[in-house]
């Protein structure tokens, strides 16, 4: 699938019989391959899609969930957009970003994976191949999740927030006694923009985002915390997160023994 966007260009030539200004069309090509491997028995499935983010919490969680359900591969989202190089000292590599579609009983997992797209045409493109993906398979209810940062000193018991596409699910889920936001404020990248794009198509949406104090350094507990949530929002069970503290307990070992702050899984 590829999308053409245009941009103008305003810039003043010389030449020996003209002075002035030139208007310049640049067209800009954006390609963002989607390849279908498999069509799953899938009927009103709920969806899970999020992708690397602060605290790596987006990847954690829906690797998490792949791992222990043993979601199926059926479907690839490829940019072919080079946004940045991978310098492997000395030397550099080019990315390989992809994100998958995987799928369980009941259930569709997007994202993962490592970072997000580099162009704002590619993320709006995959959004939407996510709407497109959730009705081909008449999914009611899309989930999100990622950070949310603050500074209050979390201990080993970070909080979820949730937010929705309405007013009227906000409440539901106030009365269910779920945390709901405490503030105003803009959810950016692909784990707040696809609420919009729920939104805008009818489709039932919540973001489910933890706290964290420090997004430079993977956050198993603040993913912990999210599952737990997910779990009691969605009435299943996606697995046992026993490893998920005991990954916590050796990043707090690690930091004790001055580990490097801007460490990256």
């Amino acid at each position: 699938m590829r999308f053409i966007f245009s941009d103008f260009l305003l810039v003043s030539k010389f030449c020996p019989d003209v002075l002035g200004q030139l208007l310049i069309r640049k067209e800009i090509t954006v390609s963002m391959d989607f390849i279908q491997e498999s069509e799953p028995n899938l009927e009103k499935p709920i969806v899970i899609a999020a992708m690397q983010d602060m605290g790596n919490v987006g990847s954690i969680v829906v690797d998490f969930i792949n791992d222990n359900l043993n979601t199926k591969k059926f479907r690839v989202a490829k940019s072919s957009y080079l946004g940045y190089v991978l310098d492997r000292g000395g030397y550099i590599d080019l990315p390989d970003e992809k994100w998958e579609y995987r799928h369980a009983e009941d259930l569709i997992v997007f994202g993962g994976g490592a970072g997000q797209p580099q162009a704002r045409e590619e993320l709006h493109s995959l959004c939407q191949d996510v709407i497109d993906i959730s009705k081909k398979y008449s999914s009611k209810f899309i989930y999100t999740l990622g950070g949310f940062h603050t500074n209050r000193q979390l201990g080993k018991s970070p909080q979820t927030f949730v937010t929705t596409t309405s007013a009227q699910l906000t409440n539901q889920l106030e009365r269910l006694k779920f945390d709901i936001t405490p503030q105003s404020s803009l959810i950016t990248g692909f784990n707040g923009v696809i609420l919009g794009y729920a939104k805008t198509n009818g489709i039932q949406g919540i973001g489910l985002y933890g706290e964290l104090n420090d997004p430079e350094i993977p956050q198993y507990r603040t993913a912990k915390s999210i599952i737990k949530t997910l779990e009691k929002l969605t009435y299943k069970k996606f697995g046992d997160t026993v490893e998920l503290d005991v990954m916590a307990d050796d990043i707090d070992q690690k930091i004790q023994n001055r580990w490097p702050p801007k460490y990256r899984e």
